[in-house]
Order: C-alpha cells, then sequence, then structure tokens
C-alpha cells in the first residue's frame, strides 16, 4: 500500500503541469456553442461551449476581448481558439481563449449585421434626420485617401461638371486599425471650421475587409452628428456599408458621387437658354399685344375727335338725367296714391264720421267708453260726446230694453 499523502494543491498543480506539457492542448480550436455568455466590469468575458456530448469552461481575458469584431452572444456555433489549463486554486481546467471565429458565416459579417440592428433601432438610418443636398455647393469637402484612384476621379468630374466649386481634399486612411478614427475626426474637423456646405466621404472598391472602416460606429456617429450634408461613396454598387445608411445620401460609386454633388454645367447652360427663348417670347407676345391695344386706341374716337366724345358723354348724361327724374316722379306719384287710400280707410273708420250722423259716445268720468247697460248705474255722471262739444248729464234710470 502507498502511503504517500497529497494536499490538494499539489494535486492540482501536478495536474496542471501535466497539462501544460501537452502541446495539443497549448494551442488549440474547439468547436461548439456558445452558452452563459457573461462579460464582467473588469473586461473579462466568461462563457461554456457546449455540444450534444458534454460542455468546457471558457475564458477571454480584457486584452484579447478588444479584438473581438462582433459581439458574442448565446446559441452562436463558433470555434474558439486558445489553450487548455487547470486554474489552481479550485482544481477545475478551461479554455483561456483569445480568438472566437464564427462558424459559418464571418465575424465581420456578424459584426456588421450586429451594428447595423442597433443603429437602425436607435433611428440612425431613418430618413427625418437626412439632410437635403444644396443645389449648387460652393466649396465641397472630400474626406478619403489621397493616395487612391477614387480621388482623382472624383475631382476630374467635379472640376468637369461644374468647375467654379472650390474643392478640399482632407487626406485620411481608409483602411487599418487607424482608419475610422482619421475619418470621423476629419469629419468633425469640417464641422467644427465650416469648411464646407458639402462632405464627400468615402473610398474604391475592395473586401468586406478593405471597406471595414466605413463599417465602424464611431465613423456612423461622426456622419450623424455632422451639421454638413454628408455623400457615402465606398466600394463598388453592391457594396453597402453603415456609412451608406447613415449618410444623407449614399453614392454607388466615388464616381456616382461626384455626379450627384454637383450639377452639370453644360446642363444648366442649355437649361438657361430654354428660359431665355421662354422670357424672349413671352416679351414678344407681350409687345405684340401692346401694340395691338396702341393701334386701337389711336384709331378710337375720343383720340381722332375728343370733343366728338364729350358731346356724346354729354348726352348720354342728359339721358341718365332724364331717366333719373322719371323715376322719381313714378316712384313719388305711387307713394301718394297709396297714402290717399291709406287715409281715405282711416277717416271711413273714424268715430268722428259716426256722430256727423247724428249718433253721441256715451263716456264714463274715467273717459271709459259706455258699451253696455250693465257699465253704468243710476246716478252715474255721463259725458255724451257730440260731432260738436259735449253733454253732462246724470242718471236717472237704466232700462235693459
Amino acid at each position: 500500500m502507498n502511503n504517500t499523502f497529497y494536499s490538494v494543491s499539489e494535486v492540482n498543480m501536478h495536474i496542471k503541469q501535466l497539462l501544460d506539457t501537452d502541446r495539443a492542448l497549448f494551442d488549440i480550436y474547439v468547436k461548439g456553442e456558445l452558452s452563459n455568455y457573461k462579460t464582467y466590469p473588469s473586461g473579462h468575458h466568461y462563457f461554456t461551449l457546449k455540444d450534444e456530448g458534454g460542455v468546457l469552461k471558457a475564458v477571454m481575458f480584457r486584452t484579447e476581448a478588444r479584438r473581438l469584431m462582433f459581439r458574442p452572444e448565446n446559441g452562436m456555433k463558433v470555434v474558439v481558439h486558445g489553450r487548455i489549463a487547470v486554474y489552481q486554486r479550485d482544481g477545475v481546467y478551461q479554455l483561456y481563449a483569445n480568438e472566437i471565429i464564427a462558424d459559418g458565416v464571418g465575424a465581420l459579417h456578424i459584426a456588421y449585421e450586429q451594428l447595423k440592428s442597433k443603429l437602425q433601432k436607435q433611428g440612425y438610418f431613418d430618413a427625418l434626420h437626412k439632410k437635403p443636398l444644396p443645389k449648387y455647393p460652393q466649396k465641397i469637402c472630400i474626406i478619403t485617401s489621397s493616395a487612391g484612384a477614387a480621388v482623382q476621379d472624383m475631382l476630374r468630374i467635379l472640376k468637369k461638371r461644374y468647375p467654379i466649386c472650390e474643392i478640399l481634399l482632407l487626406p485620411v486612411r481608409v483602411q487599418g486599425e487607424e482608419a475610422p478614427g482619421e475619418i470621423s475626426m476629419a469629419i468633425k474637423y469640417a464641422n467644427e471650421h465650416r469648411l464646407a456646405d458639402l462632405i464627400i466621404t468615402g473610398r474604391g472598391g475592395g473586401s468586406i475587409e478593405d471597406l471595414w472602416a466605413f463599417n465602424d460606429e464611431q465613423v456612423a456617429q461622426a456622419i450623424f452628428d455632422s451639421d454638413i450634408p454628408i455623400i457615402s461613396a465606398v466600394g463598388h454598387e453592391p457594396d453597402f456599408t453603415i456609412s451608406d445608411f447613415v449618410a444623407d445620401l449614399r453614392a454607388a460609386t466615388p464616381s456616382n458621387a461626384a455626379e450627384l454633388a454637383v450639377p452639370d454645367t453644360e446642363e444648366l447652360h442649355v437649361r438657361l437658354k430654354n428660359y431665355e427663348a421662354r422670357i424672349f417670347s413671352l416679351q414678344e407676345r407681350q409687345l405684340k399685344l401692346a401694340r395691338q391695344r396702341l393701334l386701337q386706341y389711336q384709331n378710337s374716337r375720343v383720340l381722332q375727335s375728343p370733343i366728338n366724345y364729350i358731346h356724346d358723354r354729354r348726352m348720354q348724361l342728359d339721358s341718365i338725367h332724364s331717366l333719373f327724374i322719371s323715376s322719381a316722379q313714378r316712384y313719388l306719384s305711387l307713394k301718394k296714391e297709396k297714402y290717399a287710400s291709406v287715409a281715405a280707410s282711416l277717416d271711413a273708420m273714424s268715430p268722428l264720421k259716426v256722430l256727423g250722423r247724428g249718433y253721441v259716445i256715451a263716456e264714463k268720468e274715467n273717459g271709459t267708453a259706455v258699451k253696455k247697460i250693465s257699465d253704468v248705474q243710476p246716478g252715474d255722471k255721463l259725458s255724451l260726446r257730440l260731432q260738436k262739444g259735449k253733454v253732462i248729464c246724470k242718471v236717472s234710470e237704466t232700462l235693459k230694453k
């Protein structure tokens, strides 16, 4: 019987040394599904790789995690590169990851879709944030590489189409780790100093890696914050970057951006010629009408014989005056007839007419007329109104019949 005893730490150390000497575990690729993925405030990432047969704990420290091109999520199929070792304190072996590769779909594609979804939800692509481009820009700022063919194409087209426009080039790197920072800083600089009233930023074609600077969130934020309208011109027509969605206008190519940025002076000349012809035609028409009116005035009677014109107007005035007098007389005659008719009706209804035929009106002392026998009593004083004058009497008796 072996009576040698080992401490827990010694056993863990021994196992660690065994694993550390296995070269296959020192540089290994493990394929599986992400699970329990967590990012701690320290910047370290902890997760589990699993398949249908088992699980493997893993950790990616902050230094390596900073180089991730996409945000790992639970359920993703990935290939993780790293080394397997024992964490001596816990006696647990785990995978120390230094790279996570998307299985089946490229990491850059995942990063692109994740950032696109994030910015879209935040409203960065909404039409209400799009600024209109100036129709006739006076200054254009191009932010791109000074060494590429794209900038030469843009300069050539801009000078040919609209030579009166001033063009300023802010050279930046459009590829590599420093590119996003330089592009975003150039956009901010152009805005701070109001270098132009239009910005074109982009580069020529290439692979997704070559165009990646324009899929950077830092560049997207700078484009969104820009007060100056921006045209994004990245790659070829099939290429779409995050910058294309955020910019105020997306151009299929850098050359197309130059065509969209300025009008064509030749087309403007043709348009101005058409306007000139239309204005000339309108003026000719107006002059012709004016000549016709002048000729009519020249042939009119008022200009050929002014005194006859005055005589005609006097005769017209006399005729109007006669019509007015005749109308006024007819109106007064009708009113007089109506007045006489109303007066006759009133006279016929007057009680004085009745008195003229020998009748009298009996009135009580309070002035009310006596209408029936019950209105008076023996002893009442009555006033009898005649056609001329009154008779004061006293009632001695009343008879109903």
